[in-house]
């Protein structure tokens, strides 16, 4: 059933969401600041719209897909107070859980209804339609968009109310940034130890050791890319969200909180939009062996 939807942010997530959605027969208009992503998604058959109020107003579903909790509050001054009553704001974006309770009020009052589903699986799964999504909101609103979040997942799971879909993304997704610092940390021990740094990889990939990041991420550290396709400010913006629920639900985890200031020393040292695995490095130059010099 084609439905009309809104999607505000065509970034890495948005941009492959919105394809999606067209791509699936629904409605879609879209908004970013970026006129050249805008284009690329009305090219498949979407509609524009000069602004995120615009383009909500006359929306079934809004989907949101922006860089934090500040933008996320942002587009919302401008799409709660038109957005019609009964409709849905489906939230994609990984957000802090004091900006979301305070939105849950606000569309509350509107009328509105609000479900958090912040994504994992990065900008191929959004363009393959395979995120992972951890869905919080009530099961009627939840039940509602269930369909259009099989159009951009391949992993749809509702979690509880709202907030519980924001803490499921950031808790798993810290392990990704532990997992990508000890794997540089294990690379340089063996490499110190003579071991080559591609064999030493492939070790890692092969043994107890091995991770996603190992899979994705060890060859960008030895071809000296560090993955670009992620900015090391949102990487840095998530440990910084991690730190921020662990000290509101009182949880202690010192281990995160190393990797959290390293995240942050590395977004201070490379600039935020360098590749978010450029982390690793400040530990390469510890250790005073960037992998990718070494001769082939």
């Amino acid at each position: 059933m084609s439905r009309s939807l809104a999607v505000i942010g065509l970034g890495n997530i948005g941009g492959g969401v919105a394809r999606n959605l067209v791509a699936a027969g629904h409605e879609v208009t879209v908004v970013d600041l970026d006129p050249d992503k805008v284009g690329a998604v009305v090219a498949l058959g979407a509609t524009s719209a000069p602004s995120p109020g615009e383009a909500a107003a006359n929306a079934e579903v809004i989907f949101t897909s922006l860089p934090g909790p500040k933008q996320i509050a942002a587009v919302a001054e401008e799409i709660v107070p038109v957005m019609a009553p009964g409709s849905t704001w489906v939230e994609l974006s990984t957000n802090d859980l004091d900006t979301a309770r305070r939105l849950g009020e606000q569309c509350a009052t509107a009328g509105v209804r609000l479900i958090d589903a912040p994504v994992s699986g990065g900008p191929e799964g959004a363009a393959a339609g395979t995120l992972s999504i951890f869905v919080g909101g009530p099961d009627d609103a939840v039940a509602d968009v269930l369909a259009l979040l099989g159009e951009i997942g391949s992993k749809v799971d509702h979690l509880g109310p709202h907030g519980a879909g924001i803490v499921a993304k950031i808790a798993q997704v810290t392990l990704c940034y532990t997992q990508t610092v000890t794997l540089i940390e294990a690379l340089l021990l063996g490499v110190k130890g003579g071991v080559a740094p591609d064999k030493m990889l492939d070790l890692i990939q092969n043994s107890a050791g091995t991770s996603y990041c190992a899979t994705a991420y060890g060859p960008e550290i030895l071809a000296g890319t560090y993955d670009a396709s992620f900015p090391l400010s949102h990487a840095a913006k998530d440990m910084r969200l991690a730190m921020e629920m662990a000290e509101t639900m009182g949880v202690e985890l010192p281990f995160t909180r190393d990797v959290a200031a390293l995240y942050a020393e590395a977004e201070a040292t490379f600039g935020s939009d360098a590749a978010h695995c450029l982390a690793a490095q400040l530990i390469e130059r510890k250790n005073n062996l960037i992998l990718h010099e070494l001769p082939t």
